[in-house]
């Protein structure tokens, strides 16, 4: 009898075997999501007995890595490392879009700020374009201050030399006389 068990056993586990191999072929071949807990339902067994088979748990695991197999998709084949790479990309958009989101937040508080101060009437009013054509002015007339001085400091330094050779002449012509 304990033959007949054993043999009973053994083909209840090889029927086992045999319905989570169909059903993982049955998962691909519909393109429906393939997880260990899918094909342990589809199957009709125990989680626990697909992790006592590790042959049967690795080719889950393929399966999950391989394309959907739907004809109906245009494109190319979706496999869990696209998703995942999508996914990633996804989230570093996010991220960017809500950083762009904050800094345009803050500028626009910063603008509503400002508008409201001058709508209030508490603060001088400042005309900036005012001040711009201003600071042109003093910065042209500045240039022009300092070409004049140039040619001041020219004239003087001509009329010093002028003054050195007059007095030198007249020195000359002192000690000459004597």
């Amino acid at each position: 009898m304990s033959n007949a068990m054993a043999d009973g056993r053994r083909a209840d586990g090889e029927r086992r075997r045999q319905r989570v191999i169909s059903a993982i072929e049955q998962a691909t071949r519909n393109g429906t999501a393939i997880s260990v807990s899918g094909i342990a339902r589809q199957a009709g067994v125990d989680r626990t007995f697909l992790y006592r088979h590790r042959d049967l748990l690795g080719l889950i695991h393929a399966a999950e890595l391989q394309p959907v197999g739907s004809t109906s998709s245009v494109g190319p084949p979706v496999s869990l490392a696209s998703l995942q790479a999508d996914l990633a990309n996804a989230q570093a958009r996010n991220t960017r879009l809500v950083e762009q989101t904050r800094r345009l937040e803050r500028r626009l508080s910063e603008y509503m700020g400002e508008q409201a101060w001058r709508e209030s009437g508490l603060g001088a009013p400042v005309d900036h374009e005012e001040l711009r054509r201003q600071v042109t002015r003093l910065e042209q007339q500045n240039t022009e201050l300092a070409a004049r001085l140039e040619e001041k400091d020219a004239e003087l330094e001509a009329a010093r030399g002028a003054n050195r050779e007059l007095t030198r002449a007249l020195n000359q012509q002192r000690s000459a006389e004597r």
